[in-house]
């Protein structure tokens, strides 16, 4: 409980350092790119919650991660998967519900680093927050998914909801799936207290969409799913 404090009020002061940086960025129109502080502030408050949480992040198939205009399409089973990934990803760009964009200076700051809210359950928004997240991928910044919409409580993948699919056919944009595991041990869904502990974050095999049209969508969905559940099987026992 007392490491849970702690974590809380440095989140706070973390989100004040690094994101009062990329507004004042923002306010001298700085030049959203790899090496800027919309790509550095993110992956350095990440990691300076995870060390402030007592955690390890152990990486596997980091040759899958390099170059850009990717999209990693993401488990999500707690708030430390999306620590994990910010951690460990260059120029990234996350889709992320709509309310996180509401809170104070946090949301202000996400907005100016280029993230993307979406309303999931308003489709028609939903597809257009996808059509922003083309952009960024046509700039070249990648952009990170979580397919199964909500956090879950337990490691067996849930449904994937198409919209991150048709995303990847519309910018021709290869998939990267990422398994994140180990999370729910650290901070788990709805429980205030974080335990010292050790993510693994695995990188998949690219999932090319060159080619492919809107009617591929769900063959899509389905290989990116098959892929991430033979992970968590082959290397964690999860069905």
């Amino acid at each position: 409980m007392i490491r849970a404090f702690v974590v809380l009020i440095g989140t706070v002061l973390a989100t004040l350092v690094f994101g009062g940086w990329v507004l004042l960025s923002a306010l001298f129109r700085v030049r959203d790119r790899v090496g800027s502080p919309y790509d550095l502030a993110p992956r350095l408050w990440a990691r300076c919650i995870l060390w402030m949480s007592g955690v390890q992040l152990v990486q596997h198939g980091t040759e899958h991660k390099t170059g850009e205009r990717h999209i990693f399409v993401v488990n999500h089973v707690a708030n430390y998967d999306v620590l994990a990934v910010a951690a460990t990803l260059r120029w990234i760009k996350f889709v992320a519900k709509v309310e996180l964009f509401k809170i104070p200076l946090f949301g202000k700051a996400m907005l100016a680093a280029g993230m993307i809210p979406i309303e999931r359950a308003n489709r028609k928004a939903a597809f257009g927050s996808y059509s922003l997240a083309t952009k960024r991928i046509q700039a070249g910044a990648s952009v990170a998914v979580y397919p199964e919409g909500t956090r879950g409580n337990a490691y067996p993948l849930r449904p994937f909801k198409k919209g991150p699919f048709v995303l990847a056919i519309q910018s021709q944009a290869p998939i990267v799936p990422v398994v994140v595991y180990g999370q729910l041990a650290v901070n788990p869904k709805g429980k205030f207290h974080v335990r010292p502990g050790t993510i693994h974050v695995h990188f998949l095999p690219p999932i090319d969409t060159t080619g492919m049209t809107y009617d591929d969508r769900d063959r899509l969905a389905d290989q990116t799913h098959a892929a991430m559940a033979a992970c968590l099987r082959q290397e964690y026992q999860v069905h």
